[in-house]
């Protein structure tokens, strides 16, 4: 059973404890109360580099031993975000490292470290920030309609220019913005975890009076969002709202798909709704065909005709929708992960509608209201999720995963099924469940891991979906935002060997006849899976050299991802390659974005695609060639043997190996790593044959593995380079 408890510390801090037995990690949340909005009109993008400049490192717990290091060497997850008028930062890891990650987390706050040296070399990288997200057009907001007055209008993400870093001046205003909003009065901690509340009282007890004592400093109101009505269609300002206003803001968004949340402070909320009748409303309200404002087919002239009419249904109809949406929210927080659950309350997030939130959303549809149009649309209120009606039990866990063969690539037919799934996709997330149809190369992944209690009713009926041969419905996917150039290339590596153009079909019926399936789950209704099962095959080697995929991009930026496949399917390779990847991970972000500053997107990691596990590299940068890039990387390649021969392996190898304990990872993690291990051809006893496979690595074996790593290499980048780096040794 879930506990928790609120506190406030000596010095102001407002502490919650969490307390949830089933969580395999420990997180932890800080909201400070200051963004970019309060920052000096004179230094735009200053409160955004201060979050930078915490991350630097501090006398006690310098870069090599700063949180970011910690995390990445636990196996955990870090960040932090600065929003209009809230500053977040966030992490999580095993819990018997929460408290030292904990420890770094309040050090860096309270005691920052901000040469001036660190802060030219930090402001280098908010500028290439600066540059990508200036050339994404689609983050671009239509706010030209905005009061001059208005913040939102203003330039808030720093660059070069913006902050002049040698200024005795600007020095002097980061050190107040810094004194006068970083302390304790500002803030909000949630430590959530399996630990008891006692232990995490105590935690919270010893690190949270790191912080100067201070009270709540009051954010200035901002003006009005509008001095004239807006003119935009579908952009909506509100203003003067209630307490409770993000419950109502949440619950509308929760039953509007397309509905974004621009801005929300101080009673005032901007919504910017992409009104497509087949996109939101036929998942959920399912409109019936009229005759000016056919659905399926609403052309962007009529989208703003749609929305007036479905607001007055809702108006009408949504207090019958709170009761399922309030058991959506409930089954949320009993089986979100750590992370989640602390941001729920350092954020005050809203975990339901209220009787509160209700008069709020009264209050939020009286200012949305616009006239309909003179033709209304006829519309149906969602059928209730059946799955939420499953009776679960939180801790009992289940993963199944469907894996089908093709006879050769299909990515159309394959993206008309996904469409076909997205409904009940979900559908099942909101009861539990996350189900994913996935593609790569020749295969078709299904895959649900979550609560065991309304599994087998959620994989019939998308087994029934996908074996439907009837056409789908004749609107395509609502359009996405267009990747960066990074995500791009991560979107395309599981199909990097694909033809650009496979020979594709519309026949599915004949499709599923000549494919082969295996499964793994116990459970499974196989009965109804579509088309023919057959004993599993070990996927044969990549090729060893260079292999370079360019996939096109539409931005200006140079991206690049770096897979190297190991040698082969051993759980002795794929030690190796855990343990280099670990080494190295926080060195490489080091010299790649911190000394060389070459973009903010460089990361590495482990990788593994259809049981292949690989070392993966990437970067982003608005300046150096893909040429370049990869000489950086290779590079550092180049380096592992100095790395290996001053690493204290015997501790970092249990540090791995930890990772890899029952205790330490969640069920969904852990089912994927099992599915990947069978893919691979491991047996049931993976995890342990895994941590004895670490535990019999020494430096000779690394250096061969760093060896043996140059061999293959899989390039797929933005473009292809006029030069290929020099190959290495």
């Amino acid at each position: 059973m879930d506990a928790t408890e609120q506190l406030t510390l000596a010095n102001g801090l407002r502490v919650v404890l969490c307390h949830a037995a089933r969580l395999k990690r420990s997180a932890a949340s800080l909201r400070v109360a200051v963004g970019s909005h309060d920052a000096p009109a004179a230094w735009p993008g200053l409160a955004h580099f201060l979050e930078h400049l915490f991350f630097l490192g501090t006398q006690r717990f310098p870069a090599a031993d700063n949180l970011m290091s910690f995390v990445q060497r636990q196996g955990g997850q870090v960040n932090a975000s600065t929003r209009e008028r809230c500053t977040d930062f966030f992490f999580e890891l095993p819990p018997n490292g929460f408290a030292d990650g904990l420890e770094r987390l309040c050090d860096m706050l309270a005691h920052p470290r901000m040469a001036i040296t660190e802060q030219l070399r930090e402001r280098e990288v908010l500028h290439a920030e600066f540059i990508a997200w200036s050339r994404d057009t689609a983050q671009q907001l239509p706010l030209s309609e905005l009061s001059p007055r208005h913040p939102l209008r203003g330039f808030h993400a720093g660059n070069r220019y913006s902050l002049p870093v040698p200024s005795t001046a600007f020095q002097q205003g980061l050190e107040d913005f810094y004194r006068r909003f970083y302390q304790a009065g500002q803030m909000r901690l949630c430590l959530a975890g399996p630990q008891p509340l006692d232990e995490l009282r105590a935690m919270a007890l010893s690190c949270g009076g790191l912080f100067a004592q201070g009270v709540k400093v009051a954010q200035l109101p901002p003006p009005p969002l509008f001095d004239q009505p807006s003119t935009t269609p579908l952009l909506f300002g509100c203003e003067g709202l209630p307490e409770k206003t993000d419950e109502a803001v949440a619950f509308l968004c929760g039953w509007l798909d397309e509905a974004k949340v621009l801005y929300q402070f101080a009673g005032q909320v901007l919504l910017r709704i992409e009104c497509v009748a087949d996109g939101p409303f036929a998942n959920k309200f399912a409109p019936t065909s009229c005759t000016d404002h056919p659905v399926g087919a609403a052309s962007a002239a009529k989208r703003p005709k749609i929305f007036p009419s479905w607001l007055a249904f809702f108006k009408a109809n949504w207090p019958a929708l709170r009761h399922e949406y309030n058991l959506r929210q409930q089954r949320r927080l009993q089986t979100c992960g750590a992370l989640e659950l602390a941001h729920q309350h350092a954020r005050e997030l809203p975990g339901g509608l209220s009787d509160q939130g209700a008069l709020a959303l009264s209050a939020l549809i009286a200012q949305l209201h616009v006239r309909a149009p003179a033709t209304p649309i006829a519309w149906q209120l969602p059928t209730a999720n059946p799955f939420l009606a499953v009776p679960s039990n939180a801790a009992e866990h289940a993963a199944w995963f469907l894996r089908w063969q093709l006879p050769t690539a299909q990515p159309r037919l394959w993206q008309q099924l996904d469409d076909r799934l997205r409904e009940l996709i979900g559908k099942a997330r909101e009861a539990g469940v996350d189900l994913a149809f996935s593609a790569y190369d020749v295969y078709w992944q299904l895959s649900l891991t979550g609560l065991a209690a309304p599994m087998s009713a959620i994989v019939e009926e998308a087994l029934r979906r996908l074996a439907d041969p009837a056409p789908t419905s004749d609107h395509s996917s609502v359009d996405a935002p267009p990747l960066t150039p990074i995500r791009q290339l991560l979107k395309r590596l599981p199909d990097y060997n694909l033809p650009a153009y496979p020979a594709q079909t519309d026949d599915l019926a004949a499709l599923w006849d000549s494919a082969r399936w295996i499964a793994f789950g116990q459970g499974l209704p196989l009965a109804a899976v579509p088309g023919t099962p057959a004993p599993y095959t070990v996927p044969p080697a990549i090729a060893r050299g260079r292999h370079w995929h360019v996939e096109p991009c539409a931005s200006t930026e140079h991206a690049l991802l770096l897979f190297c496949p190991t040698p082969s399917l051993s759980l002795a390779d794929e030690a190796a390659w855990r343990l280099l990847a670990h080494l190295a991970q926080a060195p490489f972000y080091q010299r790649l974005r911190v000394e060389l500053q070459l973009g903010y997107a460089v990361f590495s990691g482990i990788r593994q695609l259809n049981g292949q596990t690989g070392w993966l590299f990437g970067v982003q940068s608005p300046d150096t060639s893909v040429a370049g890039l990869a000489e950086h990387i290779e590079g550092f390649i180049g380096q592992l043997p100095q790395l290996i021969a001053v690493a204290d392996l015997h501790t970092q190898i249990n540090a791995l190996a930890a990772q890899f304990e029952p205790d330490a990872l969640d069920p969904a993690q852990a089912a994927q790593l099992r599915w990947q291990a069978h893919l691979a051809g491991h047996g049931d006893d993976y995890f342990s044959a895994l941590r004895n496979a670490l535990g019999q690595l020494d430096a000779t074996a690394l250096q061969r593995a760093a060896s043996a790593l140059k061999e293959t290499f899989i390039y797929i980048t933005t473009q292809r380079p006029e030069r290929l780096p020099t190959p290495l040794d």
